[in-house]
């Protein structure tokens, strides 16, 4: 132990530190400085906890104090406050570079540091400079351009107060900041792990290093043993069904007697510290009897397979989709492809863990179970968690999320905490390390896809065969969902009058799958999108061109037979996007290609479908005494800027001011049942629900001929509203041919992808993505373009580098999603068609973003060097064996 002496934030401290303790810990659980945040466990491979030292910027999860007698050191705690924030705080949030914020604090001080001694940097010295921070949500391009503004702020050529919206201003198509982007600026917004509850215990969970096994006995005595044990949980403990059920209840909160995937929770330890909790469980003995595995479809499929769960068949769901007569539409093509293509299990990388925090709020038979997670449905995470545990009083409560993506749908941590509450009368919590979040989150679901496709001699589709089959893993979550919503928007922006699809949904051992942004749809349009450029190819018609002439119409059926009834932007997209397109190979013709360094150019194209057949949403909105409106919806913010969006609608509808409107979304009392805040539905469902109960309460108002409070208390009306937003279509799809629904609305985008390939190292680094896309109206414009920029990071991402391995994927080094070093340019221009359902016309972008950008990336490297990747991800050994049988004799 030493005696160390240092400045924090302008504070002199004294503290005694072994030569254990970082700086991270002391910041954060002896001095409750939660600003700073950490991701990777204290591996250094996040900079979310990046703190300045002496005028540097350092990782504090390596820094250790024994260190630091006599420095100084500055947290985002003594860089500014939400009243009164330093010139770069200012500057993040108004360059919309702030989504979940789980990264915010580490950016914004590695750029401080940057600034103090360069107050004109260029973007690679940027790049340099934050080359430590990761982020998830942004792409990165806003980040870059906030230290840019920045900059300008510090050399005095801009004030803040010049670019900042007036709350009476345009309240649609304005980028009004995020409700929350200051305090996540500052470092004072609340992750589930900054949350410090008196008296907490510590939950330590073990699980199976096998994929199928029996469980033979579990013995507790040496963890019994260890200093600060409370007690130990098992499924014998749960008194309700200990299933997780959405659709399917195969899934325990604990395993009874048998795991079926690596990672599978057997048993809960409870001690006094985080560290006593972990010692504790690795003392657990576990015996097992090991089972077959099941680690393939084909495997899964055989007749003599093992069976994964014991009344279900491994072959858990099908689903066909027959329109027309694809026989006959081969007959009338002239030219036809044929082609396998399979995608990689994929891990979605939110940075924040999926912590969790549970405790008793009352006594007796009153008593509430309050359970706060992170969730995209925090209605039915209660509903479920209830049958789970067979108790009902419960309050589900989200504090802020560091990133979603559609993964946090389920379950993971929640049903364990609160299950430690109920038996223990206590407050618990659950914060799982990187590895263990990795290895226990469901995954993106691997497709294998075979395709075939034809085209008549004027280039028009003729028919489409699919024979799709998806790993879904040991536990079926939303599997089905899956493959609907892939048939559903099968065809994507184009009309193909013959469609035959054989769809099959598979039980493995592996890693299960569940909600992924773009949820079915980006597995296959990236088999569809490679095959129209396939067929291009085989015609001799120009890309752009060929997916233009074949686009669907107002008046055409889509793949599941329903009549498109509203507008279909998608022709005047191409058009938009010709003279990036051409500008683009232009570029890439103009390159030096004698070398082995290549440039070529892609296009990849979707129309994504937004709010399902039988969806439905509630929210309420409230007239406060302070005349102000505060608008009750269960779509907490985890990033996409819903608290934006319903803030904006309220405003707009009442002709409020925005510093009027207030919104609780974070916990299930007082909020109604919204649905899930995933399947770019929030702004179509859960703003379609807002607008209708703002519009009663305009209606209220003119009734009154007041927007006071005291006058509707005077006139005896109500100040509270719900509203209803329901989809036009009720039916299920046809489990015979897949026809009958559709989606509620449609959002379309095109993407161009510019990149290089070195043929000798088989290395693709991208160039440049531009999107056009059209969403309807444009509500806030930097959140929309964030989203964009977001997604299509994250679908290089997937394109390249991106898989999840079980056993060997357990950080941010082994699983390689994008970094500020592969940060490329970015350009995202939007079409503002109304659509006839939305939310005064609008719709959502946040899964489009990525699910067109994979097959643009694709398509771009056949264009550079004529190899075409079947396989993702396109790795360099992939990359290398494609040009090789591309140019073989």
């Amino acid at each position: 132990m030493k005696k160390i002496n240092l400045t924090i934030n302008g504070c002199e401290r004294q503290v005694i530190a072994d030569k254990n303790l970082v700086l991270l810990d002391l910041l954060r659980e002896q001095l409750n400085l939660t600003g700073t945040k950490q991701s990777c466990d204290r591996k250094g491979q996040c900079g979310a906890c990046t703190v300045i030292v002496n005028k540097k910027a350092v990782l504090s999860c390596l820094t250790r104090v024994e260190k630091l007698d006599g420095a100084s050191v500055i947290s985002i705690e003594g860089l500014g406050t939400p009243n009164n924030p330093h010139l770069i705080q200012h500057a993040f949030v108004l360059a919309g570079a702030i989504q979940c914020g789980f990264c915010t604090p580490g950016m914004i001080m590695a750029a401080k540091a940057l600034l103090d001694t360069n107050l004109n940097p260029t973007v690679e010295e940027i790049k340099h400079a934050l080359r430590h921070n990761i982020c998830r949500c942004t792409g990165y391009v806003k980040i870059i351009d906030a230290v840019q503004l920045a900059a300008q702020f510090l050399r005095g050529e801009k004030k803040p107060e010049e670019l900042t919206p007036l709350p009476t201003d345009p309240k649609i198509g304005v980028s009004h900041s995020r409700p929350s982007a200051m305090i996540k600026a500052c470092g004072t917004a609340a992750f589930t792990s900054d949350i410090i509850i008196p008296d907490a215990v510590e939950i330590a969970v073990v699980r199976s290093p096998h994929m199928h096994a029996e469980i033979e006995k579990i013995d507790f005595s040496r963890a019994e043993k260890m200093p600060g044990f409370i007690g130990t949980l098992t499924a014998s403990d749960i008194k309700g069904t200990n299933r997780l059920k959405y659709i399917v209840a195969d899934r325990p909160i604990l395993c009874e007697n048998r795991v079926r995937t690596m990672g599978d929770a057997i048993a809960a330890v409870l001690a006094r510290t985080r560290e006593q909790a972990l010692a504790a469980a690795q003392a657990v003995d576990v015996q097992y009897s090991l089972l077959p595995e099941v680690t393939t479809t084909r495997q899964a499929m055989e007749p003599d397979a093992p069976q994964i769960h014991p009344h279900r068949p491994n072959l858990c769901f099908s689903q066909p989709l027959i329109k027309g007569d694809t026989d006959e539409g081969f007959k009338k093509a002239a030219a036809v492809i044929e082609q396998n293509f399979t995608t990689q299990l994929n891990h979605q990388a939110p940075l924040e863990p999926e912590n969790s925090v549970a405790y008793m709020e009352g006594e007796g038979q009153d008593a509430i179970l309050v359970v706060m997670g992170r969730s995209i449905n925090i209605h039915l995470h209660m509903a479920t968690l209830q049958a789970a545990l067979g108790y009902d009083n419960i309050r589900y409560e989200e504090p802020f999320s560091g990133g979603q993506f559609g993964m946090k749908l389920e379950i993971f941590t929640e049903g364990i905490a609160a299950a430690a509450a109920l038996k223990f009368k206590r407050p618990v919590r659950y914060i799982p390390s990187l590895a263990e979040s990795m290895m226990i989150t469901s995954k993106r679901h691997p497709f294998d896809i075979q395709l075939k496709m034809g085209a008549d001699e004027n280039g028009k589709l003729t028919a489409l065969e699919m024979d799709i089959t998806v790993d879904n893993g040991a536990y079926h979550s939303i599997g089905n969902v899956i493959i609907n919503r892939a048939l559903q928007m099968l065809t994507s922006s184009y009309y193909v009058p013959n469609i035959k699809v054989a769809s099959k949904l598979v039980y493995t051992n592996n890693p299960w799958g569940s909600a992924a942004r773009g949820a079915g749809p980006p597995q296959a349009h990236y088999a569809l999108e490679c095959g129209m450029n396939m067929l291009a190819g085989k015609l001799n018609i120009d890309p752009l061109a060929f997916r233009k002439q074949n686009s669907l119409r107002t008046g055409l059926t889509k793949a599941t037979g329903h009549v498109q009834d509203d507008v279909w932007p998608f022709p005047e997209l191409c058009d938009d996007i010709l003279p990036h397109y051409e500008r683009a190979l232009a570029d890439a013709k103009a390159h030096d290609n004698t070398g082995p360094v290549k440039r070529g150019v892609g296009l990849g194209a979707a129309a994504f479908g937004i709010g399902f057949p039988a969806d439905k949403s509630t929210a309420a909105v409230e007239l406060e005494p302070d005349d102000g409106v505060t608008v009750y919806a269960a779509a907490a913010d985890p990033g996409e800027g819903n608290d934006s969006m319903l803030t904006q609608l309220a405003a707009q509808v009442l002709e409020l001011p925005l510093d009027k409107v207030r919104a609780v979304t974070r916990t299930t009392d007082k909020t109604t049942a919204a649905g899930p805040a995933s399947g770019s539905r929030v702004t179509l469902m859960i703003g379609g629900a807002t607008v209708d109960a703002l519009k009663q309460l305009k209606k209220a108002m003119d009734d009154v001929g007041s927007k006071t409070f005291d006058a509707f208390k005077s006139a005896e009306k109500p100040t509270r509203y719900v509203g209803n937003k329901s989809t036009f279509q009720t039916a299920p799809m046809d489990p015979e041919t897949g026809q009958g629904p559709s989606t509620e609305s449609d959002t379309h985008a095109i993407q161009l992808a510019e990149v290089q390939v070195n043929t000798e190292t088989g290395e693709v680094k991208v160039l440049k993505m531009t999107s056009v896309v059209d969403a309807g109206p444009v509500i806030n414009p930097n959140n929309l373009t964030g989203q964009m920029e977001g997604g299509m990071d994250m679908g290089v991402g997937y394109a390249l580098r991106e898989q999840y391995i079980a056993g060997k994927t357990k950080d941010w080094r082994t699983f390689k999603f994008p970094t500020m070093k592969t940060a490329f340019d970015m350009a995202v221009f939007f079409r503002e068609t109304h659509r006839k359902r939305g939310t005064l016309g609008s719709t959502g972008v946040g899964e489009m973003s990525m699910v067109s950008t994979a097959p643009a990336v694709i398509n771009s490297i056949e264009n550079a060097c004529g190899a075409l990747i079947t396989s993702l991800p396109a790795t360099p050994d992939k990359v290398l064996a494609a040009i090789k049988e591309a140019h073989k004799v």
